[in-house]
């Protein structure tokens, strides 16, 4: 019997009765009515090929003289398979695992939607829970990791300190200038910094109130003179913070890239500008205009509250939140900027004839971000019954919206807390008592082995895109 003749022949037993199946050795015989039910699946397409070459596209081997087809696959899930084809539903073990048995109903072309109601909340519950242990585990592991680097950066700059002049106690202020909790004296260095920081924003305050102004020679309200006796207090403490931290870095060069660093500076910087603009005005009259720049730079002196954050744990985990949540405040940003469009052009459209203060965009642009802040000043409502029915819209959708990345957020935050709080725990208990000896808080093998297994996990999900690039292969053309 010829090739053409044999493949006629098998061609007419697999449409007419059945086909052989052998999956890693586990054989069965299936009746082609009961496959093309399903005619989707891959034992279903598997009956609609008319050449030897359509049949090798979908299966690993095919025997022409026992007419068997041949699947290089894991036998023991294959039963799941078979009586998928029988019943129509999937059913899920509690030993199985989930991410091995969605590859394989992948490859032989079923859709999860199949899967039983009875196993199919234990399934996805099953394949959430990982992702979730796996973003702790990462969470954790680059908490650990990034901890490692920053105490190696610290070491590393302690080191410096060796072999300079006065070198170990140039070291003991560095640490106790900027390591608040390192010891006696840099606590009450720190408690000392933040009741001058508490003490010139309080005074900038009292200063606003009538009660507290004394007028000058032309009737312009001026400050009290108790109030700068304590200004210059706190710029002198400032003044002198920074110098004597600037005057004990380990590298000058590195110094003013330091975040806190520029906060120092900045907290001072307005008060010398002022002194000199105001040196300038008396000198030269023709430029009185300078002055309402001094004035603006007085009002920078409300940032010296950010100097807090070098004696808080939580507001430079803040701080390292907000710089690596950039994508997430985005996000934020562009659901409640395309909200706030849509409902600021429905509400002029239905108030603009009857509040007068909807009567064009821009003013919906401010109610419709008020409302979906949840804010409600009342100062611009609705009248109309479908106007109030916007505003409804928009209040939920802006609850909706706010709440969407918030525990996104608040995951990276509860991230940088704890490695913040691990690097201070380690920071503390290094000991330069007779200068640098060995790292005592660091276990170089354990930070080898998490270098090495970020490095695994990056090839693991690497290799994970291995199998929808097959079933795409395996795919007829």
């Amino acid at each position: 019997m010829t090739r053409q003749s044999l493949w006629d022949a098998s061609e007419a037993n697999v449409e007419d009765g059945e086909i052989r199946i052998n999956v890693g050795g586990f054989r069965r015989r299936l009746r082609s009515r009961t496959l093309l039910r399903f005619p989707e699946t891959r034992l279903g397409r598997l009956l609609l090929c008319h050449s030897r070459e359509a049949i090798l596209e979908l299966c690993d081997d095919y025997d022409e003289v026992q007419r068997e087809f041949y699947f290089d696959r894991n036998p023991e899930l294959f039963p799941y398979v078979l009586h998928f084809y029988h019943t129509g539903k999937l059913h899920v073990m509690a030993e199985l695992c989930v991410f091995s048995f969605s590859q394989e109903i992948e490859y032989w072309g079923i859709n999860e939607f199949f899967i039983d109601s009875c196993c199919s909340y234990s399934y996805h519950g099953r394949k959430v829970e990982p992702e979730q242990e796996k973003w702790d585990e990462q969470s954790d592991q680059e908490s650990t990791t990034s901890s490692f680097d920053e105490i190696l950066a610290f070491y590393n700059d302690a080191s410096k300190f060796d072999g300079q002049p006065l070198g170990n106690f140039r070291r003991q202020l560095w640490l106790a200038l900027d390591n608040p909790g390192y010891s006696v004296l840099s606590r009450i260095f720190s408690v000392l910094s933040i009741l001058v920081v508490l003490g010139s924003i309080i005074t900038m305050c009292l200063n606003s109130l009538p009660d507290f102004q004394i007028p000058d020679s032309q009737g312009n309200p001026g400050e009290d003179p108790r109030f700068e006796i304590v200004e210059h207090f706190g710029i002198a403490w400032f003044t002198f913070e920074l110098v004597a931290r600037f005057a004990v870095a380990p590298d000058f060069l590195k110094f003013f890239k330091n975040a806190l660093n520029l906060i120092d500076l900045m907290s001072i910087v307005p008060f010398y500008i002022t002194l000199v603009v105001n040196l300038v005005v008396e000198s030269t009259p023709t430029l009185a205009n300078l002055g309402r720049v001094a004035q603006v730079l007085r009002l920078m002196r409300i940032f010296r509250i950010l100097k807090l954050a070098r004696h808080s744990t939580g507001l430079r985990s803040l701080g390292a939140t907000l710089k690596y949540s950039y994508k997430e405040v985005g996000l934020l940003l562009l659901y409640l900027s395309v909200g706030i469009s849509i409902f600021s052009v429905v509400a002029y459209t239905i108030e603009k004839e009857e509040n007068e203060g909807l009567t064009t965009i821009p003013a919906c642009w401010w109610w419709a971000t008020v409302s979906m802040t949840t804010v409600g000043y009342g100062d611009v409502v609705p009248g109309t019954t479908a106007g109030k029915l916007t505003a409804s819209a928009c209040i939920l959708a802006g609850i909706l919206v706010v709440v969407l990345p918030i525990t996104l957020i608040f995951n990276k935050f509860s991230h940088f807390y704890r490695r913040q709080k691990q690097l201070e725990s380690a920071m503390r208990s290094c000991d330069f008592g007779d200068g640098m000896k060995e790292v005592p808080s660091i276990n170089l093998r354990d930070y080898y082995a998490h270098k090495v297994k970020s490095l695994m996990a990056s090839l693991t999900n690497m290799s994970r895109s291995s199998p929808s690039e097959l079933s795409l292969n395996d795919s007829p053309h």
